[in-house]
């Protein structure tokens, strides 16, 4: 007798309310941060391409300290230490929910966002390899064209999309989290200067104080604020990018909530600071990280050095070559398979818009390169590489909004005409027909 099959996982299918809410709060905040940086860089774009560039300049080079942590920092470098570790940090408490209550609980869940995330970070990095080899250009820049930038990202989705199925955002939002886990990864591993031994034993013994904390439910932000505040410190001299302190504490904050808890600690952090990290410290490092020269020079350079070169190929092409055949490979090969209100061609038009690599690329390529014309000429391509992939893709997803607005208005006609709708036909033609392969 047959063993009876078992039931792959639909990645995304029908999630709890709570789960359900969560995503939408999510996807409407990241939106309007997108929207946010957007801004943002423009603003520093044509900041530092005007006659006024040199108050840029001033500005994001004045420095500040704060004399008890130690620390007397740029403006710019205040905003990619200090700000950005709020945003790693809420990727942190991203990350812990989705392992222990999310869609990354189960190896069976788990593949397809891990798998495509996994070869839509490795492609990239292996298209930038290839391309300075064969130009005999460094390749100390290969982890740059890694990172898709989620709020980017949805911010493309927002104004383009009106009638795309919501698994598509929530597909998005997953694969982002664990693209932010191998940036952090990457940042700590390969991206730290001189380690000072004694600083990073005491962010340590912080780390596992705050855990302590959280394991005897000690309330009260009076406790958590300050030492977060060491731990960061602590963690920057010790010689490892502060923003990793900032996961760190993410990854240990409860997302579970005890009985007598209305929210847990990871979700109240996640709700006060969420809006601060997308409209606040990522705008804000946009605009101290973004503000190149863009001239006829600086554009040349993205096409005749071999690392610009690299990092442009590497969002437009890797990305989207990685991400695609990375959720193909485990759809085919692993218990897990697609959400059936997604065609294939919805996956590509998003492994095209997850080449916007844009804040973690920016950081990334200034832990990179030392030389200065070399952070400004990986900058531009990062910029325009984003650009194309950003044109590439809402050309992509208005195409496919098209097609899943005339299945919208298909089926108000059927409704209207026996009151029921056609959801065979939808589903065909989101799978199968003609429309969904397009």
């Amino acid at each position: 007798m047959r063993a009876p099959r078992r039931e792959r996982s639909v990645f995304l299918g029908l999630l709890p309310w709570p789960e359900q809410a969560r995503v939408a709060r999510a996807l409407r905040t990241e939106t309007v941060g997108g929207l946010v940086l957007l801004a943002a860089a423009v603003v520093a774009l044509v900041w530092a391409n005007t006659p006024w560039s040199g108050s840029y300049e001033d500005l994001r080079d004045a420095h500040f300290g704060i004399a008890a942590l130690g620390l007397d920092l740029s403006v710019g470098h205040w905003t990619a230490d200090g700000l950005l570790t709020v945003f790693f940090l809420v990727a942190g408490i991203e990350l812990k929910r989705e392992l222990v209550v999310g869609e990354l609980r189960t190896p069976a869940t788990a593949a397809l966002p891990v798998v495509a995330a996994l070869c839509g970070m490795v492609i990239p990095a292996g298209v930038y390899l290839a391309t300075v080899g064969l130009g005999g250009g460094s390749a100390q820049g290969w982890a740059v064209p890694m990172a898709t930038d989620i709020a980017f990202a949805l911010a493309v989705l927002a104004v383009l999309s009106t009638h795309l199925p919501s698994a598509l955002r929530a597909f998005l939002l997953t694969l982002a989290v664990v693209d932010d886990l191998g940036a952090i990864l990457v940042i700590a591993v390969f991206f730290t200067s001189d380690l000072n031994p004694a600083a990073l034993a005491g962010a340590a013994a912080g780390l596992v104080v705050f855990y302590l904390l959280q394991r005897f439910r000690v309330r009260g932000w009076w406790w958590y604020v300050p030492l977060g505040l060491v731990i960061w410190a602590l963690m920057y001299n010790g010689g490892v990018h502060a923003t990793v302190a900032g996961v760190a504490m993410g990854l240990i904050l409860r997302t579970v909530r005890d009985e007598d808890e209305d929210a847990s600690p990871g979700e109240r952090t996640e709700h006060l600071l969420r809006p601060v990290s997308a409209g606040v410290a990522v705008p804000l490092f946009a605009l101290f990280a973004a503000g190149v020269s863009v001239s006829g020079a600086a554009l040349g350079a993205v096409f005749t050095q071999p690392e610009p070169l690299g990092v442009v190929l590497g969002l437009v092409l890797g990305k989207t070559v990685g991400i695609f055949a990375g959720t193909y490979l485990a759809a085919r090969f692993t218990r897990a398979r697609l959400n059936p209100d997604l065609a294939w061609a919805d996956v590509f038009a998003l492994a095209v818009l997850a080449g916007i690599g844009f804040t973690v690329a920016l950081l990334i390529g200034e832990l990179a390169f030392t030389d200065p014309a070399d952070v400004e000429h990986v900058k531009v391509a990062v910029l325009l590489g984003s650009l194309i992939a950003a044109a590439v893709a809402a050309l992509l997803i208005k195409r496919r909004n098209g097609v899943y607005r005339r299945l919208w208005e298909a089926e108000n006609r059927d409704e209207d005409a026996d009151g029921i709708p056609d959801i065979y036909q939808r589903a065909a033609l989101g799978r199968d027909g003609a429309e969904g392969t397009g």
